[in-house]
């Protein structure tokens, strides 16, 4: 563990491992470096891994507005992580800010994994419908964050992507913290529905040559399989992996096959060097 000024912030970050290859881990929203604790435990003798707390979650400093965009800052803050060439690995939000660093840096990153990346402007390019779709059953997100109620909008956001029934199984103290963290949720907006960082741009996501592993629970919400689905199609070394029963929680829930499944990566992708 460590806590150090990052991209101006006070971070704190976990190590997992003791394997002869550097790795970085990036969370989801609302959890922290201690979410991969369990999956690590399995990839520990292969890889050496850093995972930084993110703006705003766990023992990181917060982010307020006026640091500038979300997504900006948390890939600025995960940039000063990336001493490559490292393996890449990101889940949920933090899988967008993974492939922002691989379009960044393709020479620092070795291998990249995103599970189940929520970069719904590539679902809106080639799944309109399905997009739509997915924009109907986050409204009553929108609805109560508009409206200032963060305790709603934190129970709305956990049990779409949780799991039904999610909010309710959480102790108080939880509850209020995902209230009080809600605010990122809806500040990362612009990166993840209308690619504020221009990832979709002509051209910008073929200098991610890497080998690719994009990884989606068979009972994950339909929206993330036409994000894999677009990205195929984007990514000039990209292939899929679904691991079955998981939903969008799948590191923390299914630890040992997403292990299986970045392990199984990792020897495509080679020695190290």
């Amino acid at each position: 563990m460590g806590q150090a000024t990052c991209a101006g912030l006070s971070v704190h970050w976990s190590s997992f491992g003791t394997g002869p290859r550097p790795a970085l881990f990036l969370h989801c929203s609302l959890a922290h470096s201690g979410a991969w604790t369990r999956m690590a435990t399995h990839l520990s003798d292969r890889l050496s891994i850093t995972a930084p707390d993110l703006p705003s979650h766990g023992k990181t400093e917060r982010w307020t507005p006026g640091m500038g965009d979300y997504h900006d800052v948390s890939t600025a803050v995960a940039e000063t992580f990336l001493d490559g060439p490292m393996d890449l690995v990101g889940h949920s939000f933090g899988a967008t800010v993974a492939l922002r660093l691989a379009v960044m840096h393709p020479a620092r990153v070795r291998s990249l994994t995103l599970i189940e990346p929520v970069f719904f402007a590539a679902a809106r390019r080639y799944a309109p419908e399905i997009a739509a779709a997915y924009d109907a059953t986050i409204a009553p997100f929108d609805a109560a964050w508009q409206a200032g109620d963060r305790t709603r909008a934190a129970q709305v956001f956990t049990d779409l992507w949780g799991g039904a029934g999610g909010w309710a199984a959480l102790p108080d103290a939880m509850k209020d913290a995902f209230a009080r963290q809600i605010d990122i949720v809806a500040a990362s907006g612009p990166a993840l529905f209308d690619d504020h960082a221009g990832l979709l741009s002509p051209g910008v996501l073929d200098r991610v040559t890497m080998p690719t592993l994009l990884v989606e629970g068979s009972e994950s919400l339909p929206i993330i399989a036409a994000v894999n689905d677009a990205l195929l199609r984007e990514l000039p070394a990209a292939r899929r992996a679904i691991v079955t029963g998981a939903g969008h929680m799948a590191p923390i829930s299914h630890p040992a096959p997403v292990a299986q499944a970045v392990a199984e990566h990792l020897d495509r992708a080679g020695a190290v060097a």
